[in-house]
């Protein structure tokens, strides 16, 4: 496979090495090239060229969810820009430091690399376009108002005349930048709502499109690295002279107190060097610890007389008290990997008073300011050349992995040095979404209606363990995600409690695609579920009753209920399941089909899967996004988990860590139902529906509940 890719790209022949230049290819060139090629600034967000294209900067990451195809169509919808003349490029995040910031927040992740920036890149698009009306007007000596922007152009309607974006950019650029500007109404949108094809496909398709690992930089060398094998344990030594004589292999460094790297002439001969290298590693404290250990650890927490206090109305122990029926369910999910098709990788190049890194992350700021500290300079020293992402997920927000990069670079000054992580490495040494179990206890009234639920959660605190100072009054709000007030949709239940015992490991945890809001959903939304069951109700209207006081919540969900056919009778020996939620700004629901035999096999037939996120920037890519995240969730459901043994992660690779297959893959119908008004997210939020709905299908398949992940580990045979 990797002979097969690399003469993929030598035959497509736009990804190769050119006179000393660095391998670029088609990467979205930072720096304000386009400005530099004659171009015209307008504002910070867009500059014109000559020929009419209008170059749209971006700050977010592109990593696959459409974002910067997303981004250039607010600012062009506000350009009023001919989208067959615009083209995207990295604002990099030196030249964003050193303008001040003027481009704002670069970090791309809890899915607002659009809602995030919103209003203030459709300003950007608005000003130049009225930049370039003004110039228009003053050419023609006739009043603005009378001229109007129009596909790229200025028309000037009475007289007939106009003239091209390029034309007017040089005069439009010496005008002051509007401090106020108008934006369109949504029923003036030409581009926002519409399917325009994405910006990156074609060189996608045509091998062009170069990832931070295929960066090939004249002289460069290929790093390997391998750290403790037990989180918090150190490296003690390692004898770098057992490799003396093995092909390529040019320096053997630590890299820090728990790692160590093997630079190569290729990333291969490094890899087989570093698996011959005798490394002495003092694993610490850690090095006995395994699942079971804390699995316990996290059952202890569901008892626990502390917990960080994230919801509560009335008086749940008086509610659960006089109830007439009371259930109660333990579920519990493990830790996962990220999992990315992109290894953690990143190229350095040391030169003592200056560093230049091409990376991949999710944050260009933070890799940045990684960069700088490791390689002993000031931020002004460095530049950062931004990739796309081969995946990011949440995990290349921590920028370890860039660090690493530069230590190894320092001691070798003057030579380029890719830093590539294996797969082993990249599983087993994540930030892993936290293994969580969660304690449910519900009350039921005589006529069936709830009256109280407490539900209590156990498990690791990311903001914790990444963000300690984001704790408010010691309350991790990231573990609440979807259950917090203005979130959660049940608010017709009188008595509610919701809490976290933090039960920290020495796994270290992180943001994973939808984060909490993944097994929180999972949780509510089968206890739910069995809460129906107990008061012998269907599941849809059970839920109409208590989502009554949030009608967006209970729109989405009724609008996949009547897609699905809901209450209609489904194809023999198919049942059906069904979740809601709100998280990451937007509201989502999803209806799964599903099948089991009797020998336990599984089928998940179909999926609908419905979202509100307010406006819809690009239908299209809302259902690639929608579709991708049930990869993502159903992958989680069925195969994915990350075990501990001795102190560390077992899993290496994908033969086991599993991820769904092609052949697994269930058709997905996307239901759009964009209420306006407010802009939501859309990578994340419907990953936290995929498992509750197939899991409460199973349930309506077989008559037992599974509450613990993942499903491979469980025996799902009929009788």
């Amino acid at each position: 496979m990797t002979a097969l890719g690399f003469d993929r790209r030598r035959f497509l022949g736009t990804a190769t090495a050119i006179a000393g230049a660095y391998c670029l290819g088609w990467s979205i060139p930072a720096r304000a090239a386009a400005a530099a090629e004659g171009g015209r600034e307008l504002g910070i967000w867009v500059v014109i060229e000559p020929d009419d294209t209008a170059v749209i900067r971006i700050a977010r990451s592109e990593m696959g969810q459409g974002t910067l195809t997303g981004l250039a169509q607010l600012v062009a919808e506000e350009l009023e820009a001919d989208w067959a003349k615009l083209r995207a490029e990295y604002i990099s995040p030196d030249e964003n430091l050193a303008r001040q910031h003027a481009w704002g927040d670069m970090s791309t992740g809890g899915s607002r690399g659009l809602r995030g920036s919103v209003d203030y890149v459709r300003q950007g698009g608005a000003a130049a376009r009225s930049m370039l009306v003004q110039a228009a007007a003053a050419r023609w000596s006739v009043p603005a108002a009378e001229c109007q922007a129009e596909n790229s152009r200025v028309l000037h309607g009475r007289s007939g005349r106009s003239l091209g974006y390029g034309t007017l950019a040089a005069d439009a650029a010496a005008l002051p930048v509007p401090e106020s500007v108008t934006l369109k109404s949504p029923a003036q949108w030409k581009l926002i709502g519409k399917a325009v094809a994405r910006l990156d496909t074609p060189p996608k398709l045509e091998g062009s499109l170069v990832y931070a690992s295929d960066v090939r930089l004249p002289g460069m060398l290929n790093a390997a690295i391998a750290q403790c094998p037990v989180f918090g344990g150190k490296l003690v030594s390692f004898d770098a002279a057992a490799l003396s004589a093995m092909p390529g292999v040019r320096h053997v460094v630590a890299v820090d107190d728990n790692s160590v790297a093997v630079v190569a002439d290729t990333w291969w001969q490094a890899r087989t060097a570093l698996d011959r290298l005798p490394i002495v590693w003092d694993e610490g404290a850690n090095a006995t610890v395994s699942s079971a250990d804390i699995d316990a650890w996290l059952r202890e927490g569901l008892t626990a007389a502390q917990a960080a206090l994230g919801q509560r109305q009335g008086d749940v122990a008086a509610g659960l008290a006089g109830a007439a029926t009371r259930i109660e369910a333990v579920y519990s999910t493990p830790f996962l990997s990220h999992a990315t098709m992109e290894p953690m990788n990143a190229t350095a190049l040391f030169t003592g008073n200056a560093l230049e890194v091409w990376v991949a992350s999710q944050n260009g700021d933070a890799a940045l300011a990684a960069a700088a500290e490791a390689a002993g300079l000031d931020p002004s020293q460095v530049k950062v050349h931004k990739h796309h992402l081969g995946g990011g997920f949440g995990r290349r927000g921590q920028q370890d992995y860039v660090r690493q990069a530069v230590l190894i670079a320092r001691q070798i000054p003057g030579r380029p040095v890719k830093l590539l992580w294996s797969r082993e490495e990249d599983t087993r040494h994540d930030f892993y979404r936290p293994a969580t179990q969660c304690r449910l206890q519900g009350g039921l009234d005589a006529n069936g209606d709830l009256v109280a639920l407490h539900a209590r959660l156990s498990g690791p605190s990311i903001l914790a363990s990444l963000a300690p100072a984001r704790l408010a009054g010691g309350v991790d709000k990231v573990a609440f995600q979807g259950w917090l007030a203005e979130e959660f949709g049940y608010r017709s239940i009188p008595n509610l409690l919701i809490d976290h015992a933090v039960r920290n490991t020495h796994v270290p945890v992180g943001f994973w695609r939808g984060v909490n809001t993944n097994q929180n959903t999972i949780f509510m939304e089968c206890f739910i579920d069995e809460l129906a069951d107990a008061a012998g109700r269907d599941k849809l209207e059970f839920r109409r009753s208590l989502l009554a006081r949030s009608p967006k919540h209970l729109a989405v969900l009724e609008a996949v209920a009547e897609r699905a056919g809901w209450g209609t009778p489904a194809p023999p020996g198919v049942f059906r399941g069904l979740a809601q939620n709100c998280c990451f700004g937007s509201y989502v629901a999803a209806v799964a089909e599903v099948s089991v035999a009797d020998d336990g096999k599984l089928t998940i037939h179909r999926i609908v899967a419905g979202t509100d996120p307010g406006h819809a920037v690009n239908p299209d890519q809302i259902a690639a996004q929608v579709e991708g995240s049930f990869v993502y969730g159903l992958s989680a459901l069925l195969y994915s988990e990350n075990t501990v043994k001795d102190g560390r992660i077992v899993e290496g690779n994908f033969d086991t860590y599993q991820v769904m297959r092609l052949a697994d893959m269930p058709k997905v119908e996307t239901v759009l139902v964009p209420s306006g008004g407010f802009w939501g997210g859309v990578g994340e939020p419907t990953i936290a529906v995929a498992a509750p709905a197939v899991l409460n299908a199973i349930a309506a398949a077989t008559g037992r509940r599974v509450r613990r992940l993942p499903l491979k580990d469980q025996d799902l045979r009929l009788g």
